[in-house]
């Protein structure tokens, strides 16, 4: 196989999260569990989707503030939360808490846009403003300016026994530098890196007019020039990307043609790109690490990033994550390049 252009940097892992309604502890335990795992098979990072009304992780930041206490190494993610459903000034409050918390590792990713189903779930969220919220990119750039200790008022000062700061309390030096923007388009690319953040490209992409190419390789790769053109740091700009990936190395029997089942159900919908919004997704990788390597290195956006957090599939069970985690941390990643901490025990 081809030799990569320069070997993988930092490994990683996306987790959903899912509980069952009937007892939700058990799950929120085993996605802790899957993070300290991560972090003793030396993974550099773990993130944590976002799921709103749903039976899925809704508060990413608490659940990595527990993270925080029961590691010490792994950079702890959030890939994303979605600010339609957050107010920035209380949001940024929250990651610089947990930011110092962890000692400096927390990575959050966020996106802009309605909250999904938003015309359901309006008079719940914004029952007094809800046509008048702004989705847009502004409502990052506010969360941008706090976490980076821009004023967020003008009074500061003492007022009876009562000391005011003017910007958001507690500050975390370098927060601001680690925060990632999740974008699948290209106007997001360009506007991420504009704004000096870093940029998350995952298993979706927007295929935005006739011209593109129906390749998903290539419209990432458009992505991720794209961001690294407008981004201050130029092509040093940090890229991660997120593909499912589900090595099959030490699985039973069972668990490989559950895999195989799984991904041959969900490729259908990356022969084209799918709805008005034309989404392009990317085929699920399954197989064995070095068959997945090959894959990748063939794949024209990964050959230009140094940094992955390799998506887990939503529905698995506890020991299928514990077989693909390890799989990726002792084969596929040093076929990729990639080397664990010296820190990993």
């Amino acid at each position: 196989m081809p030799l990569p252009s320069q070997p993988l940097r930092k490994l990683g892992f996306l987790t959903i999260g899912l509980f069952d309604e009937a007892d939700p502890r058990k799950g929120h335990e085993s996605t802790l569990e899957i993070i300290q795992l991560g972090e003793r098979l030396g993974f550099d990072s773990a993130w944590l989707r976002h799921r709103h009304l749903q039976y899925g992780i809704s508060s990413p930041v608490a659940v990595l503030a527990a993270a925080s206490q029961r590691t010490t190494r792994i950079e702890l993610g959030t890939a994303v939360i979605p600010l339609g459903w957050e107010n920035p000034l209380r949001l940024a409050e929250d990651l610089a808490t947990v930011d110092l918390l962890s000692g400096g590792r927390l990575n959050p990713g966020i996106s802009v846009g309605p909250p999904m189903h938003y015309d359901q779930v309006k008079q719940a969220l914004y029952p007094d403003t809800a046509d008048a919220e702004d989705f847009g990119y502004d409502r990052v750039a506010r969360l941008l300016d706090f976490v980076r200790g821009k004023p967020a008022t003008d009074f500061s000062g003492v007022e009876g026994f009562e000391v005011f700061s003017d910007r958001v309390q507690p500050h975390a030096p370098g927060l601001g530098r680690r925060l990632w923007y999740g974008g699948g388009s290209l106007r997001s690319a360009q506007w991420a890196g504009e704004h000096a953040m870093n940029f998350l490209t995952s298993s979706v992409v927007k295929a935005e007019g006739p011209q593109e190419p129906e390749d998903f390789a290539e419209v990432q790769l458009s992505h991720v020039r794209a961001f690294r053109a407008h981004h201050p740091d130029g092509d040093r700009a940090r890229v991660s990307q997120g593909l499912v990936v589900i090595p099959t190395d030490s699985a039973s029997p069972e668990q490989r043609a559950k895999y195989e089942a799984y991904a041959e159900k969900r490729l259908p919908r990356t022969a084209t790109p799918q709805g008005p919004a034309r989404l392009m997704f990317a085929p699920d990788l399954v197989g064995t690490s070095a068959e997945i390597a090959e894959r990748l290195y063939a794949h024209a956006a990964f050959r230009e990033i140094d940094e992955v957090a390799f998506a887990l599939p939503f529905t698995f069970e506890h020991d299928d994550y514990v077989q693909i985690l390890t799989d990726i941390a002792t084969r596929l990643g040093p076929a990729l390049g990639w080397q664990a901490s010296a820190q990993h025990g």
